[in-house]
């Protein structure tokens, strides 16, 4: 076969954008070169249904040892008892837990999608709000804060089985022994979805959930800054006080009907290929090197913010806590869709995001999100987001004038050549 010369242009082309972009997306980040390596290697070839030592297939022995050493590193960063690394994402790490612990029709409580929450919290558009009851907490009108005394009337009222906690777009800490002490007065399994915060968590610099939530998930990209991906994690494993029964009928532990809700649950054969590079980056996260990381995430979302907030920019909150800050662009008359649209022309990368008690469609909202983790990863210092800061208001009050665009696009490409990516691909 002839070299695939379209398919192998389209990715040189996509490395050029990167390099050339201001990477704001929260949930995006850039894998190290190891990491990139290890996505391309040749596990892929491999097919491992089940799990260390209990594959439905011969020649597992070497892919046994990845898929260990995984699990092994990833208990070290979390001090966990328990972790199953296949998941394929954070959406199917979370279908795993409500196939594990849930029927149909149970009652699920998670922050609304339109308030910051995420699909698989309970959005009616998203198999967690199709085929379970949903009860949605959310956030204070004015303080932009999780309104938990809120979350304790609506779960005492209606006795949820489950309360989830996370978000894909709120950018402050969360209050874990809260929940779990209203979980505790009606007996309801407390999850708490990581995927955003897990890399500040696993280096001490947000709330600990692991002591709190029964479960937890994530993602294994965002600011774990490994391949895109999804794990399950107990730090105490525990028997099973719901009484909670597997397909055949029989009482488990909770990790034993986790593991069997991942395979044959929800998946087939995991992807070895990415767990051997979700291992190298928990090596990563080991080291040393990633606590500086995580500080520099913190210290720069934060110069952010108050950047932001000095341009009288409206951020949901106040400021930030975490990798990310939501901003109403009300007050600047620009719709998130136009904001986003405006800022990529000039090689500015962010998302739009509904903000709370939005009033356009979540294909148009009134605000847009902004998170460091890729930049932080790129080099930027606090100087450095400050100057970003600028650039975006350039655009955002002038965004139908297309020389100053143009001219800012120009200042973005040779700003980001300080920043080198992957020189190793030349």
């Amino acid at each position: 076969m002839q070299n695939d010369t379209i398919l192998f242009e389209l990715l040189n082309k996509e490395l050029e954008r990167q390099r050339n972009d201001i990477e704001l997306i929260a949930s995006e980040n850039f894998v190290s070169y190891q990491v990139l390596q290890a996505m391309g290697s040749v596990p892929a070839n491999k097919y491992a249904e089940g799990y260390p030592g209990r594959r439905y297939y011969g020649g597992c022995e070497v892919v046994d040892e990845i898929e260990n050493l995984a699990i092994d590193r990833l208990k070290q960063i979390f001090n966990l008892s328990w972790a199953n690394v296949q998941p394929h994402s954070g959406a199917q790490a979370n279908a795993a837990i409500f196939q594990a612990v849930l029927k149909p029709g149970d009652t699920i409580m998670g922050l609304d999608l339109s308030m910051g929450g995420h699909l698989t919290h309970g959005s009616p558009a998203n198999f967690s709000g199709k085929h379970y009851k949903v009860i949605s907490y959310g956030v204070n009108k004015e303080t932009g804060l999780v309104e938990y005394e809120d979350l304790e009337q609506k779960a005492l009222a209606e006795k949820p089985k489950m309360i989830i906690c996370g978000a894909s777009a709120y950018s402050r800490d969360w209050d874990y022994a809260r929940i779990r002490a209203v979980a505790d007065k009606i007996g309801a399994i407390v999850l708490a979805d990581i995927a955003h915060p897990a890399g500040l968590i696993a280096k001490g610099l947000l709330n600990d959930p692991f002591d709190h939530c029964h479960i937890v998930t994530s993602t294994t990209h965002k600011t774990l800054r490994g391949p895109r991906g999804g794990v399950i994690m107990v730090r105490h494993d525990f028997e099973n006080p719901w009484g909670i029964k597997d397909p055949k009928g029989n009482t488990r532990t909770i990790t034993q009907l986790l593991d069997l809700a991942v395979f044959p649950g929800i998946q087939g054969g995991p992807l070895e290929h990415i767990i051997a590079a979700k291992a190298v980056a928990f090596g990563e996260i080991l080291d040393e090197s990633f606590t500086d990381y995580a500080k520099q995430i913190v210290a720069n979302a934060q110069a952010m913010a108050k950047a932001f907030v000095a341009k009288d920019y409206n951020l949901i909150s106040g400021g930030t806590d975490n990798h990310l800050m939501l901003i109403d662009l009300r007050n600047k008359n620009i719709t998130g869709k136009k904001a986003q649209e405006t800022l990529d022309k000039a090689f500015i990368t962010l998302n739009k995001n509904a903000v709370p008690f939005d009033d356009k469609s979540p294909f148009v909202t009134s605000g847009i999100r902004i998170g460091v983790p890729a930049v932080t990863t790129r080099g930027l210092k606090e100087d450095h987001v400050i100057q970003v800061v600028d650039l975006i208001d350039r655009v955002l009050t002038n965004a139908d004038d297309e020389k100053m665009i143009g001219d800012v696009r120009e200042e973005v490409k040779a700003f980001m050549k300080q920043f080198p990516l992957y020189p190793e691909l030349g």
